[in-house]
């Protein structure tokens, strides 16, 4: 059932309970005050007919299987309008005898109860019905409030994991720079090695030279 509809059929059967009220009075006054009345009742007619178009216009909106109960709904609506409309006429041109008006009032007062009941398990329909409402509202509200702690939850371990590798980051930068500051001393030590061994190298070969041109000297004197 569309809300929208239940919202202009509610509004109808307002309206509708009002303008049997009024009918009712206006055959029991004269004068200026049954012209204010019949006036009153020809702008409920106005706004019932508007009530009537929106309710048509929602109901052909629907799927099938929803739109033709509210269809039959709708020409109940239209009939009741009619037979209101017709006896604004039979106020207006006052041909209405005084049984006629007794006969009428009572079935005035008669339509109104019918109405106001009607009226009343209509209302009590859609007060259930908001009351269910409301329940799937807080239910979702309360779903969305528990995702929104679970998702906050997941944001706080994310931002800690993140933490967590940027130390982790900083420490292997840490490392690597060790690592190069250490490779540098191995280079220079790798390279002063190697200037010790030629140095070494060379003055072994000039003492063997020495050896050598000593030893000579003395073999040729």
């Amino acid at each position: 059932m569309s809300d929208a509809f239940d919202g202009y059929e509610r509004q109808y059967c307002e309206l509708s309970a009002s303008l049997s009220k009024k009918c009712s009075s206006a055959i029991a006054l004269d004068g200026e005050q049954k012209k204010q009345k019949l006036s009153e009742i020809k702008s409920g007619l106005d706004n019932a007919e508007v009530l009537i178009r929106k309710m048509d216009l929602e109901a052909r909106s629907l799927p099938p299987n929803l739109k033709s109960s509210l269809l039959v709904k709708l020409r109940e609506f239209k009939s009741d309008l009619n037979n209101f409309k017709t006896e604004v006429k039979r106020i207006t041109t006052g041909t209405l005898n005084a049984a006629a008006r007794d006969e009428l009032l009572e079935a005035g007062m008669a339509d109104t109860k019918t109405a106001s009941a009607d009226q009343r398990s209509r209302l009590m329909m859609s007060t259930e019905r908001l009351g269910r409402t409301t329940d799937r509202v807080k239910d979702s509200r309360r779903t969305m409030m528990e995702t929104e702690d679970i998702g906050v939850s997941i944001l706080q371990d994310l931002h800690s994991q993140r933490q967590s590798l940027l130390r982790a980051h900083d420490t292997l930068h840490g490392v690597d720079d060790n690592i190069g500051k250490s490779k540098k001393i191995l280079t220079g030590m790798t390279r002063r090695m190697n200037k010790n061994k030629w140095t070494i190298g060379g003055i072994i070969i000039a003492l063997i030279a020495a050896i050598i041109l000593i030893l000579y000297f003395k073999l040729t004197k």
